[in-house]
């Protein structure tokens, strides 16, 4: 096998991005999931369509359809080790100092203050630190993970930008715009503290005393424990008339939402450590107003070129931009169709998936062209191990760039300046 993935579960964010790596591969690659979905999820069609790569860890440690976990995961040329916890998944094949692809969001989600914790950093140097020497590297779902690693100065110029990667799909020209309603705009998440639903229900009354003359409107997709509280906050400010709560949808039935939606909101704070709505709402022709702090954010939207960042918590921000958009429907489009470009050329499934073998065999991971075959395994793990392979510039941006270090204090102020100077 050349290469193997394992995570907890098998979900729909995955599902292009593995059937890209299978058919790139001609089969010899599979997903092993560890776990299974949480029944609140599955409710939220969070589960994936079958697939004949796709191989389950049975309680007596064996696999569906294959060898047992142990021998798969130390014998595959590659692993991406990604959303699990449970270390023991690679222990034989750390220790063998075999290439592996740690594929995960930001460590520090509540705030980097938690890195002072004398036990926290213990443990992070025996999952990371003690590997910065090894043949492990680090795909990064989420801009922030860069800062988080390095606070506890893990994988130095072996940390690349990654992210999810949902269905990309293909539309007609002039679509999907021609099926979006005038002054429509959408948001879709579960109604929890960390992704703020206030804010929209909040925005919704900014719009309505300020944009008199502009028709617009919002609808909420989602439900969840502030489901009540958000319902009275839009009865206390006069704006049930302006927002439509449609509960929960199936992830088809929010696409199909997105693409009749001019305007998408994200409105979750620095816990959301990627995103993936806004690959979906781009995807869409969305124009996506998000805060900062989201992982796919800095990475995934240029300032003003093909969506708008608002400084996290910054709520007259969010709502000025909103307001700005209703005013301006060129705009608006012109942003849809440039978010729309960014998935369709570069955040997408199948670049990501043509990207991680490239740089795989770049490296000599993997056999085939440009590769030259299997690399051997480090003489020993951890510290002790020879020199790993170091990431050849292939790519400047998008997904397996080198992902760079920036201090979460001063990514807002570095986004905008970026801009600023790609512009002149």
């Amino acid at each position: 096998m050349q290469v193997v993935f394992v995570s907890n579960y098998f979900n729909h964010h995955q599902l292009s991005f593995c059937d890209a790596l299978y058919e790139l591969l001609e089969g010899s690659f599979c997903f092993l999931q560890t776990q299974p979905m949480e029944e609140e999820r599955v409710k939220m069609g969070w589960q994936a369509e079958e697939r004949p790569y796709v191989r389950y860890v049975q309680a007596d440690g064996t696999t569906t359809d294959g060898p047992e976990w142990q021998n798969l995961l130390l014998t595959a040329d590659v692993v991406i080790f990604g959303g699990c916890d449970d270390e023991s998944y690679i222990r034989e094949r750390l220790a063998a100092g075999k290439p592996i692809f740690r594929y995960n969001e930001r460590l520090y989600k509540e705030g980097q203050w938690k890195a002072i914790s004398p036990r926290g950093l213990l443990q992070k140097y025996k999952d990371h630190t003690r590997y910065r020497k090894a043949p492990v590297y680090f795909l990064c779902a989420g801009a922030y993970v860069p800062c988080d690693l390095g606070i506890i100065h893990a994988y130095p110029e072996k940390m690349l930008r990654f992210g999810y990667f949902p269905e990309t799909r293909e539309y007609a020209p002039g679509e999907p715009f021609s099926r979006k309603k005038k002054g429509s705009i959408l948001w879709a998440a579960r109604m929890i503290d960390w992704k703020h639903p206030e804010l929209v229900v909040k925005t919704a009354a900014y719009l309505k005393e300020h944009l008199e003359e502009i028709p617009f409107h919002i609808t909420m997709i989602g439900g969840g424990e502030l489901e009540e509280e958000v319902h009275s906050l839009a009865e206390e400010l006069g704006v049930t008339d302006k927002i439509t709560f449609a509960g929960f949808r199936s992830p088809e039935e929010v696409r199909a939402a997105m693409e009749e939606s001019e305007i998408y909101l994200v409105t979750s704070d620095r816990k959301e450590g990627w995103g993936a709505v806004v690959n979906e709402a781009m995807n869409s022709g969305c124009a996506v107003v998000t805060d900062h702090m989201i992982g796919a954010a800095p990475w995934m939207i240029r300032q003003r070129e093909n969506g708008i960042l608002y400084h996290d918590g910054c709520e007259q921000q969010l709502q000025e931009y909103v307001a700005e958009l209703l005013q301006d429907p060129a705009e608006c489009r012109r942003l849809g169709e440039a978010a729309q470009q960014t998935v369709r050329t570069e955040w997408n499934a199948r670049t990501a998936a043509e990207r991680l073998v490239r740089l795989s065999r770049e490296m000599g991971f993997l056999a085939g062209d440009p590769g030259t075959g299997p690399a051997e395994p480090a003489l020993c793990a951890g510290d002790q191990c020879l020199p790993a392979p170091s990431v050849p510039l292939l790519w400047t941006d998008g997904p397996c760039s080198p992902a760079p270090v920036i201090p979460e204090r001063r990514m807002y102020r570095y986004l905008t300046e970026r801009n600023k100077e790609d512009r002149t």
